[in-house]
């Protein structure tokens, strides 16, 4: 029996969720582990260093169709007789996961926070408020980790590379257009996020969040009211009906801190507030707070953030 796991390394560099789960695996299993992927890829090799002996690349799969996806991870979970799978807890393992459980009648848990403790998964219930222990006792198991939830092992040599031999079958999805995200950190696996709200008053008045965000080497993102309004983009928007986030520091300047809101980011390790409302719910929430004109205080920030780069 063995671990697998299932990672998205389409993009022009391999995500940090995917060197995560595959040291999640790793740690898992005690014993390097099997990696499959699908698409392009580059630099595959370098993920045995998170834990990888091989990495299997289904290569003429490019679209996002859970249903091929799936059978091509239930095909080599087969041929490598895999006891335990694991995945992103994103877009796409949320799409995978449970239809690989179910083919493979296999215990599931979404959003693993931690190694187990024996069986025992721990995972995040109540959009954070509280969390669970899962017990899997199935002799197959399909495990989907949070980002941010393991540091990431680069202690392993290179990884051999196989291309997938099998048939996904055909795809049922057909790609019409392709919208990217821009430049930047990827918001779910930023270590630092940078936010902002109405209190910024319009979209011309975001060019010092930017640079705070610049100086610390972090992610922009904003609430939800603001990306209605087209101040700014979507994919920057965090909360509970936009991209749930578990940074090390979330700043969160002129955001009044609606529950909605706190609910995408309130998984973060330490969350800073600025803002001139000392009655701001968000306060409640903050391990660290500024009641004060965030005009004023951004200024100081930049100084701050770009003095400690230069002492480096």
């Amino acid at each position: 029996m063995s671990t697998i796991v299932f990672i998205d390394t389409r993009g022009n560099k391999i995500p940090k969720a995917a060197q995560e789960a595959v040291t999640y695996a790793s740690k898992l299993a005690g014993a390097p582990v099997t990696a499959i992927t699908f698409g392009g890829g580059s630099g595959l090799e370098s993920l045995g260093a998170n834990g990888a002996s091989k990495v299997i690349v289904a290569r003429g799969v490019t679209a996002l169709d859970s249903q091929q996806l799936t059978k091509l991870v239930t095909d080599i979970a087969s041929k490598e007789s895999a006891n335990t799978i694991v995945f992103v807890h994103d877009g796409t393992g949320k799409a995978v996961a449970p239809r690989v459980a179910a083919k493979l009648k296999a215990g599931a848990v979404a959003g693993a926070i931690a190694l187990p403790e024996g069986n025992r998964f721990k995972r995040n219930v109540f959009s954070g408020k509280a969390q669970a222990y899962l017990e899997v006792t199935s002799p197959v198991k399909v495990i989907s980790i949070m980002a941010n939830s393991i540091p990431i092992s680069t202690d392993g040599g290179a990884a051999t590379v196989e291309e997938y031999s099998g048939d996904p079958g055909p795809s049922r999805v057909t790609l019409k257009e392709l919208r990217k995200a821009g430049e930047g950190i990827p918001l779910p696996e930023a270590e630092i996020v940078v936010s902002a709200g109405r209190g910024m008053k319009g979209p011309e008045n975001w060019a010092p969040v930017e640079e705070l965000a610049k100086e610390l080497g972090a992610a922009t993102a904003c609430s939800r009211p603001v990306a209605d309004m087209h101040w700014r983009p979507h994919h920057e928007h965090v909360g509970q009906t936009g991209v749930a986030i578990r940074p090390n520091c979330y700043i969160a300047i002129g955001i009044s801190g609606a529950i909605q809101h706190l609910a995408g980011v309130n998984q973060s390790k330490v969350i800073a507030v600025i803002n001139k409302d000392p009655e701001a719910p968000f306060f409640k929430a903050a391990d660290y707070g500024i009641v004060g004109d965030a005009f004023e205080i951004m200024p100081k920030l930049i100084e701050a953030a770009k003095k400690l780069n230069a002492e480096r």
